[in-house]
C-alpha cells in the first residue's frame, strides 16, 4: 500500500511538472487565423514580425470568425488579421461598440465582392447577374447531369456565404441554380479545371485575389448598391438568411486588423503598431498568389516577407 501510495505521489509530481513545462511555454499572445489564403498570410507576418519587434511570441491559432470574435472577447484570442467589412459589421456593433471588447484598426485595404465567370461561360452569354435566371444560359453550368447549374458561393463558415444565399434569393436565380458550399481551395480547383476544359462557370468571387492573375476571369454586372435594398439581418439570428433580402451589388468592402481591447491595455506599443500597417491590395494579391499557387507555407512565406520588408516593418513599430 505504501509503495503505491509512493507510485501515487510520484506520477502526481510527474503530472504537475508537466503542466508547468506547458505553462512556461505558453505563447504570450494568440492570433486567429482565417482559413482564406490571405488571412493566413497576414496572421503569419504579424507573427514573425511582432516576435522581430517586441520578443513576443505568438501562437498562430485556425478560427472561424465567431469562434475568433468570442476569444477576442474572452481573452483567449489577442488579434485577429483579417476582418471585412460590411460582412462582419453585426460583430463589430455587438462587440465594439456595444461590449468595447474589440477595437478595429483604422486603416483598411480596399477591396470588392462578387461573382465571377469564367471566358467560358462569357462567350456564352453570362456576363450580367440578370443572365442566372435564365434557365437555358443555368444550364451550362450544370457538372453533374440533373440539368441545373452549380454556383460555388464561398466557404461553410464565412458570413460572405450566407450573404451570397441572400442575393441568389433576392435575385431569384437560387430557383435554378445549385449553390455549392466548399472550402476556397476546392472552389478554385473548380476554377481551374473550368478554364482548362473550356467549360463555363460562375463563382463567388473577391478581389484582392490570385485567381485574376491566373486567369481571365470576368465580373458580373449588376445593379450598383443601394443602402435601401440591402437588408441583411445579424447573423446570431437563426433565421438571418430568410429575414435578409439584397438585390443589389455589394457596398463598399475592406478589410481590417482587429485587437481585443484588453489585449491593447496591455500592449500599447503593439496596438499603435497594429494601427499603422498598412499592406495593398497587390501585396494581398501576391500573398494568396505565393500559398495557393506556389504551395508556400505561411509560415516560411511570412519569415521571407518580413525579411524583405525589414526597415518598412521596423517603421510601423516607432513610436
Amino acid at each position: 500500500m505504501k509503495n503505491r501510495l509512493i507510485s501515487v505521489s510520484v506520477a502526481l509530481a510527474a503530472a504537475l511538472a508537466s503542466v508547468g513545462a506547458v505553462s512556461a511555454d505558453a505563447a504570450d499572445l494568440v492570433i486567429s487565423m482565417p482559413n482564406w489564403p490571405s488571412g493566413q498570410a497576414t496572421a503569419n507576418i504579424l507573427k514573425v514580425a511582432i516576435a522581430k519587434e517586441y520578443k513576443l511570441d505568438a501562437e498562430v491559432r485556425e478560427l472561424g470568425t465567431l469562434t475568433a470574435f468570442n476569444g477576442l472577447e474572452s481573452g483567449d484570442v489577442d488579434i485577429n488579421p483579417e476582418v471585412w467589412r460590411p460582412n462582419l459589421d453585426s460583430l463589430i456593433e455587438k462587440y465594439v461598440n456595444e461590449k468595447h471588447v474589440v477595437d478595429v484598426a483604422a486603416r483598411g485595404i480596399d477591396a470588392w465582392q462578387g461573382l465571377c465567370a469564367t471566358p467560358d461561360a462569357v462567350a456564352a452569354g453570362i456576363k450580367d447577374i440578370a443572365d442566372l435566371s435564365d434557365p437555358a444560359k443555368t444550364a451550362l453550368l450544370d457538372t453533374d447531369g440533373d440539368g441545373r447549374g452549380e454556383l460555388w458561393i464561398g466557404a461553410p463558415t464565412w458570413l460572405s456565404t450566407g450573404i451570397e444565399r441572400v442575393r441568389a434569393n433576392s435575385y431569384g436565380y437560387a430557383k435554378n441554380l445549385t449553390l455549392v458550399e466548399a472550402e476556397e481551395e476546392v472552389g478554385m480547383a473548380a476554377v481551374d479545371a473550368a478554364v482548362a476544359t473550356g467549360r463555363p462557370m460562375v463563382f463567388a468571387c473577391y478581389a484582392p485575389h490570385h485567381v485574376f492573375e491566373l486567369h481571365n476571369i470576368v465580373r458580373l454586372t449588376e445593379p450598383p448598391y443601394d443602402a435601401s435594398k440591402w437588408k441583411i439581418a445579424p447573423a446570431s439570428d437563426p433565421t438571418w438568411i430568410s429575414d435578409s433580402s439584397a438585390p443589389v451589388a455589394w457596398p463598399a468592402v475592406s478589410f481590417h486588423i482587429a485587437y481585443a481591447t484588453a489585449f491593447a491595455k496591455k500592449h500599447a506599443d503593439v496596438a499603435s503598431f497594429l494601427e499603422k500597417i498598412d499592406f495593398t491590395p497587390e501585396e494581398i494579391t501576391h500573398m494568396t498568389y505565393a500559398l495557393q499557387v506556389e504551395r508556400q507555407p505561411p509560415l516560411e512565406f511570412a519569415k521571407q516577407w518580413v525579411d524583405s520588408h525589414a526597415s518598412r516593418i521596423d517603421g510601423w513599430a516607432k513610436p
